[in-house]
């Protein structure tokens, strides 16, 4: 039991990182909040089943046609809700508003395009059977999910740090009126932040659709809870980001293994308003980027 709880608590943290880095990605970008995260892997679930379960094609394909179609809500997504405003000199809480209307927006969007039931992914490795770990039996598709996020926060991690374009992300992030100076676009840095968090949130709901499924409430299950990995691990760090993901997580599924699940709310917020006290910047509070 002890190997299966492990296993779908990295599943689970793996889903939160996906989230939690693409919150910190826009926060240390352009400063604000975006709470249209959790929909935005609501609808990235909605296309792969879309693809996968619909048209019938490859699960490759399918992930790259999300990625692509993520990148361009995302990118949309600033150049409506947040550049607009920005530009007017709007409030900071108009801003963030406009992005929880972003949100309401990508729900009911969903619910016109798909609808509001519950629906089941097929299995991606259909003539594979489970691993046996032990005692255990692992489905092909939880260690599919681990492997793509570990994946995807690599290829982040060697974007921003070793191409010229991801320099260019940072150096936004750190000053943007001396990136402006050196001749960075700030807003096209901007906008590309806000498209690689969607692709983010998008994989994160491709991978997590076959263990639960795909609704129009699927970003909200998930999305408190990887807002709270991102907090705890240190808000604006991406490395902090995964890290308290990954541990927020492993804290549930532990939970609600050996406690019982209706602790695990109160088990997990405690936690959060814990290190807030004691840590008021996260476990992890170097900078993002350096």
């Amino acid at each position: 039991m002890f190997i299966q709880v492990l296993v779908g608590g990295l599943v689970l943290g793996s889903t939160y990182a996906m989230l939690a880095l693409g919150y910190s990605l826009i926060y240390r970008a352009s400063g604000y909040m975006n709470f249209a995260q959790p929909d935005l892997l609501m609808i990235g679930a909605f296309l792969g089943l879309m693809f996968f379960r619909d048209l019938g094609l490859p699960f490759i394909i399918v992930m790259l046609l999300v990625v692509i179609s993520m990148f361009f809500v995302g990118t949309l997504m600033e150049r409506t809700a947040f550049r607009t405003l920005v530009k007017k000199e709007a409030k900071n809480i108009y801003i963030v508003l406009a992005t929880i209307a972003f949100s309401i927006i990508l729900q009911n969007a969903a619910m016109l395009i798909w609808d509001s039931r519950q629906h089941g992914m097929p299995p991606v490795f259909q003539h594979t059977q489970s691993i046996q770990v032990g005692n255990a039996m692992i489905r092909p598709e939880s260690i599919m999910a681990i492997v793509v996020s570990l994946s995807a926060m690599i290829l982040l991690t060697l974007f921003l740090n070793k191409t010229k374009f991801g320099t260019a992300m940072r150096a936004t992030a750190q000053n943007k009126i001396a990136a402006n100076a050196m001749g960075i676009n700030v807003w096209r840095t901007i906008s590309v932040s806000y498209g690689i968090a969607a692709i983010l949130a998008g994989i994160g709901g491709l991978i997590v659709a076959p263990t639960l499924g795909v609704s129009m409430n699927l970003g909200q299950q998930l999305g408190a809870r990887s807002f709270a990995g991102a907090v705890v691990g240190g808000f604006g760090n991406m490395y902090g980001a995964m890290a308290g993901a990954v541990m927020i997580g492993l804290v549930e599924t532990f939970v609600s293994a050996y406690i019982g699940s209706i602790y695990t709310g109160f088990v997990i917020f405690f936690l959060l308003i814990f290190v807030m006290i004691v840590r008021p910047n996260g476990l992890f509070n170097a900078k993002a980027y350096d």
